[in-house]
């Protein structure tokens, strides 16, 4: 099984992850969990959680869907590179990113040299049903919200295809499972993470 396919059943080796060499950065569309099991995965790990979109709200002093309003896609993209390379040079830990993060190659290529992209690969149904509730996603205030994540997926999808490894999030596993199935995945990575 390659680094990109590693998922994990739930078994193997229950040695406890130890130090952490460089940043785990969680990278998908929006609604497959990052934040949520990132912030689990720092706790378990018992290193910093970093979340790229509100180092730029506190930034801009503005939530994303006012900075998409009043300065467009564009500039959020730029002050996102500026942020997320600052997070990779300030400190070790667990860093999630906007959907559309991993989208640009100067992004991918620092969080390749800096850390490791774990993709957390949710299909359409399990992601529609996550954000189809929320008005908080400023890409999806269309007259179709559903029509436009469908494009949105297919659009990103190779993309995210290039993180390090992925991790299937399928609806069903429990935040604490989801965390499971990342530190196993990251066994395939001493150069992230050393074990005790």
């Amino acid at each position: 099984m390659s680094e990109k396919e590693q998922t994990l059943s739930g078994a193997g080796d229950r040695r406890v992850p130890g130090a952490l060499k460089k940043t785990i950065v969680m990278v998908g569309m929006m609604g497959a969990g990052k934040t949520a099991v990132g912030r689990a995965l720092a706790a378990r790990l018992q290193a910093p959680f970093l979340d790229s979109d509100h180092e730029i709200e506190a930034a801009a002093n503005r939530t994303i869907p006012e900075i998409f309003a009043r300065d467009g896609e564009p500039f959020f993209r730029k002050k996102e590179r500026q942020v997320i390379r600052r997070l990779l040079d300030e400190e070790r830990g667990v860093l999630s990113t906007g959907g559309g993060a991993f989208l640009a190659e100067e992004n991918r290529q620092i969080i390749s040299e800096r850390g490791v992209a774990i993709w957390l690969n949710a299909d359409l149904e399990v992601l529609w049903n996550r954000v189809k509730h929320r008005d908080t996603r400023p890409l999806l205030r269309t007259e179709d919200p559903h029509a436009t994540l469908l494009a949105l997926y297919h659009d990103r999808v190779p993309y995210y295809a290039q993180a390090d490894l992925t991790v299937v999030s399928d609806g069903q596993a429990s935040i604490d499972e989801m965390v499971n199935r990342v530190v196993e995945a990251l066994r395939a990575r001493p150069d992230v993470l050393e074990w005790v």
